[in-house]
């Protein structure tokens, strides 16, 4: 347990030190007024395509379950998802909302390696979706950086991520003499699964399809809150710059991605001449109204009558 808490602390530093980097050394100045005058109304749609993603990746993780034949059903998939949700946006703490839908699908009846695998599989094929959808608009992107080097950083993401796929599935033909080993047992379920979902072209390609429609969705999202503040950027900029932000803000290192995801943002909307003080209210505004959409899987949770303490010492993943 200690050593859990140790990595939040290490986390909430982390998000403390690179948000305090920013403001030390970044023209802010704009951004309390930005968000002084933004215009409410337009938080709206923003909300109204958060309930759209909640409803793609429901669907997205509905299909990985059912490629590694651990339905759980669209009802309870929504309720678990959004319960993750709540607990990845507005109670950071050691258990993260991954562990939260781990815990919850095997309280609902699913066996300890559906409802892991089942959760990393989602991920997976979340990830490959945004990885997708920047090798996509990369043509767009490199538009405004013009010939840099960068230009081979996502393509060669996309390969790692087709290398990582194949690794799992031959996570399976460990030398048998390791099968005593729990751990080697539990590689060879996660190579089965993974063969399951990805031997099964048209349910992978719905999944991956979904992967990239849910990262549209969030550059919407963005974008409609973008002109809630006021800033002259169109929809195809944040297509082309959310999804390498958000690629960004996947690497685990600080609290539901706060300072990191700020960091990525300054750099991201200067190639388009946004101020920094003007894409630092972007981010933090993203923030908050993730927060706040969040809270009403807090609410699911309550009604569950879950304990956190229980995740803590059940959940197989931290």
């Amino acid at each position: 347990m200690t050593k859990k808490w140790l990595y939040f602390a290490l986390k909430l530093a982390v998000s403390a030190l690179l948000i305090g980097f920013i403001v030390a050394n970044f023209d802010i100045g704009s951004s309390a007024r930005r968000l002084k005058e933004m215009e409410l109304i337009l938080l709206l749609p923003a909300a109204l395509l958060f309930l759209l993603l909640l409803l793609n990746n429901t669907v997205r993780w509905g299909i990985v379950m059912r490629a590694i034949e651990a339905p759980l059903g669209f009802a309870k998939t929504f309720r678990l998802l959004y319960i993750g949700i709540f607990f990845n946006q507005t109670l950071p703490s050691a258990v993260g909302g991954d562990a939260v839908r781990m815990y919850l699908a095997r309280k609902e009846g699913l066996t300890l390696q559906g409802a892991i695998n089942g959760v990393m599989l989602e991920r997976v094929v979340t990830l490959i979706g945004l990885i997708l959808l920047v090798v996509v608009t990369q043509p767009f992107l490199l538009e405004r950086i013009g010939d840099n080097p960068a230009k081979y950083i996502f393509p060669a993401f996309a390969v790692l991520a087709v290398i990582g796929v194949v690794f799992l599935m031959l996570l399976d033909r460990i030398a048998k003499r390791f099968q005593d080993y729990k751990i080697v047992r539990w590689l060879a379920n996660l190579a089965a699964d993974t063969k399951g979902l990805f031997f099964a072209p048209a349910l992978a390609a719905a999944g991956v399809a979904l992967g990239v429609m849910g990262n549209i969705l969030v550059a919407a999202m963005v974008y409609m809150l973008a002109m809630s503040l006021g800033l002259e950027v169109t929809l195809i900029d944040c297509l082309v710059l959310i999804p390498p932000v958000l690629l960004i803000t996947t690497i685990p290192i600080s609290i539901a991605g706060w300072g990191v995801r700020e960091g990525a943002m300054v750099a991201a909307f200067a190639l388009i001449g946004v101020a920094e003080g003007d894409a630092f209210a972007l981010s933090i505004l993203f923030g908050l109204v993730g927060i706040i959409v969040s809270i009403p899987g807090g609410l699911l949770w309550i009604a569950g009558g879950y304990r956190k303490s229980d995740i803590a010492e059940e959940a197989p993943i931290h």
